[in-house]
């Protein structure tokens, strides 16, 4: 199986750094011991109440991108602390990756609170997106009736028929726009998480997204 290590202080003190070695020596022992192949180690100095930590962007990005079974952490804090770190385990468990640690001597042990949030947190992440394609599906079936040939529309069409539409996260794109963030920003924001991406492609997208939304509330 393969594993990240993930290694975590909250100051940048020079004196930290022998924390972050320890921590590495400790997981990798633990690696080993449970037989897990360590791809990358991962070490950072920041707080775990903060989500934009190059160290956790670039986490969540390899375990998108490449065959990854396991991060191996020294407890919980240190994937994060309250908010972030709910959020950080969500966006691991549900790309099916599981977590161990030092603590548990094993695989993470959630507490009943923990394991009630995640659980709501997945179940109303899976109804926005069941209600988001209800919409757009909506609003494509309302534009086809009224004239739209979305045929007409593919760009490349003569382009040979391997090439395959770009996989885009909508929901994401939109999340953060309303957030106010530029497109250049939400490019940025989506590269980092391993999609490659430009942003032309993710304003044209949110430009279909607007176009198909105004349409199903007419």
């Amino acid at each position: 199986m393969n594993a990240i290590i993930y290694c975590r202080v909250s100051t940048k003190k020079t004196v930290q750094e022998t924390s972050l070695q320890r921590q590495e020596e400790e997981l990798r022992e633990l690696a080993a011991r449970l037989q897990f192949r360590v791809e990358k180690v991962i070490k950072e100095q920041a707080s775990g109440y903060d989500l934009d930590r190059e160290g956790i962007i670039e986490l969540l990005s390899i375990i998108k991108e490449k065959n990854i079974d396991a991060v191996l952490i020294q407890d919980e804090t240190r994937i994060g602390r309250g908010n972030a770190k709910i959020a950080i385990l969500h966006c691991i468990l549900k790309e099916n990756v599981s977590v161990y640690t030092i603590t548990h001597n094993g695989r993470l042990q959630l507490s009943d609170a923990d394991s009630m949030v995640l659980q709501i947190v997945s179940i109303v992440e899976e109804y926005q997106r069941k209600l988001h394609n209800i919409k757009i599906k909506r609003g494509m079936k309302r534009a086809i009736r009224e004239g739209y040939r979305p045929e007409k529309n593919l760009k490349n069409i003569n382009l040979s028929r391997g090439r395959e539409r770009l996989d885009v996260p909508i929901g994401e794109i939109i999340r953060l726009k309303n957030n106010n963030l530029t497109f250049a920003e939400i490019t940025a924001t989506l590269n980092g998480l391993g999609y490659d991406i430009s942003k032309a492609t993710v304003h044209r997208r949110y430009k279909e997204y607007v176009q198909l939304n105004d349409s199903s509330e007419k």
